[in-house]
């Protein structure tokens, strides 16, 4: 799965998960409950794991831990499903992490935007272009934030990058993501990034995006499935009867503090009895009374 080819092929036909990773009472990396979680997730119907990412707060970790929670991934999960490792930060940063992606046996790369600094698109293509050299593995653009990629500098980079396989979007702009479909095409695979990207899987179905990002996985992993395969057959009754019975819910919680699209997910495995554990500052863990909604929610999927 490190020929990118095969990967972009891989992770368009299914589901996507971003692990949570865990953390001890100290908040320090609990490898032990994070290999448990792997393999529970892995012994599903997923086309990829993304370590370290969004969901699994890469944000929060250390270079050191980045390359400790890619390598811990690689090796318990990596022979059943690719495990795709982060690239973060500026992009001499972005570019060591590329390196220690492909040397911890990693399938490919997610390139966040670089942290704080507003560029210009000639420099955003600098920047992916640099970290695309710097290894033979497939890699992921992720647009957002200060990095929202516009549909020429997509396909310049798609031009300039064999390895380029995909485009994530954490924007939404239902033009823009048309621009880019119409003049870069199947080049790429196009993955939806938005939290809780069930919210907007059916309509951006019709863009181009085969796929997305799942945090619920984590969680209600057949839910979640249901829900993706609900999407791919256009069932729209299917799909907003569980927007209603779940998801429009769920969201609710989530939307009363910031930062809660990762905490949540950590709950949401409390709820199932999996021990999520708490997020790291500057994220905040629900209160009792957000959990105590959340696991009753939770409880009408089961």
């Amino acid at each position: 799965m490190t020929n990118p080819a095969a990967l972009a092929d891989r992770l368009a036909s299914g589901l996507l998960s971003f692990p949570v990773t865990h953390f001890d009472a100290d908040l320090r990396f609990d490898e032990h409950r994070y290999r448990e979680h792997l393999a529970w997730q892995a012994s599903f119907d997923v086309a990829g794991l993304f370590a370290a990412g969004g969901t699994g707060e890469g944000f929060s970790l250390t270079p050191d831990e980045v390359d400790r929670v890619v390598r811990v991934a690689v090796d318990e999960v990596g022979g059943k499903v690719p495990v795709l490792a982060p690239a973060t930060g500026a992009t001499a940063l972005s570019v060591a992490q590329a390196r220690a992606a492909e040397a911890a046996g990693a399938a490919g790369v997610l390139l966040f935007p670089p942290y704080l600094t507003e560029a210009g698109q000639r420099g955003l293509v600098e920047h992916v272009s640099a970290v695309c050299r710097a290894t033979g593995l497939g890699v992921i653009a992720y647009s957002r934030a200060n990095a929202v990629l516009t549909d020429a500098t997509v396909a310049e980079l798609a031009d300039r990058n064999p390895n380029l396989i995909g485009l994530k979007d954490g924007v939404g702009d239902v033009e823009q993501l048309t621009r880019t479909y119409a003049r870069v095409g199947d080049r790429l695979i196009y993955i939806g990034g938005l939290p809780t990207a069930e919210t907007f899987a059916l309509p951006l179905l019709q863009l181009g995006v085969t796929t997305y990002s799942s945090a619920l996985f984590n969680f209600a992993p057949e839910f979640a499935l249901r829900f993706y395969a609900a999407v791919r057959a256009q069932d729209r009754t299917a799909v907003y009867g569980m927007l209603r019975e779940f998801v429009i819910p769920y969201l609710d919680i989530r939307d009363r503090e910031r930062g809660y699209a990762v905490s949540i997910v950590k709950a949401g495995l409390t709820a199932v009895g999996r021990d999520g554990g708490p997020v790291r500052p500057p994220l905040t863990d629900l209160t009792d009374d957000e959990l105590a909604r959340l696991t009753a929610l939770v409880r009408r999927i089961a």
